[in-house]
């Protein structure tokens, strides 16, 4: 039942950040550019469910925004998938408690979804690097997600150990015969 309720937590929060994404942000932004919070809830997603809830849950979303969003399918979902498969391979050596680690894989997740999302349009388009331009949108992404990250930090901590009761919870019974 509790692995229900947090699929079902996990589909509210992505509609809700997409509603958000699509109504809010279009007019609440900084030059142009919008955070990008389903990179938030993949990591956070993977960060406390682990590397395979992570994985699954960077592949569905990603999926969903390609179909919705993408200029291509599959892109959104293999980076995402793999942002949430390197945040719950992670999750030995980092603190989930620590508000500033979570900040830095926030940024540091940003930072490679952009990168190589910029490259993968350079390629796919044949445009050139703007060098300028580029750094500027990251910058901007960066700041957002992490303000974002900072405001919404008591509900990543409350869901996250929601999360890691469920899926990462020992159910191997202590019987004895």
């Amino acid at each position: 039942m509790k692995k229900v309720c947090s699929i079902i937590g996990i589909i509210l929060s992505f509609f809700i950040i997409y509603f958000l994404d699509i109504s809010f942000f279009s007019w609440f932004n900084i030059a142009g550019i919008k955070p990008n919070l389903f990179i938030v809830l993949v990591l956070v997603t993977g960060l406390f469910g682990g590397k395979k809830v992570g994985l699954i849950v960077g592949i569905i979303i990603g999926l969903y925004l390609d179909i919705l969003i993408g200029k291509s399918v599959g892109f959104t979902s293999i980076l995402l998938m793999i942002i949430g498969f390197a945040s719950g391979f992670f999750v030995k050596t980092f603190s989930k408690n620590s508000k500033i680690l979570i900040i830095i894989a926030v940024i540091t997740s940003t930072v490679f979804f952009e990168i190589t999302t910029y490259i993968y349009n350079i390629i796919k388009f044949k445009g050139i690097f703007e060098f300028y331009i580029f750094f500027k949108i990251l910058f901007i992404e960066i700041i957002f997600n992490s303000l974002l990250t900072i405001i919404l930090y008591p509900t990543i901590q409350k869901s996250g150990d929601f999360l890691e009761d469920v899926f990462k919870k020992n159910n191997i019974s202590s019987h004895y015969f």
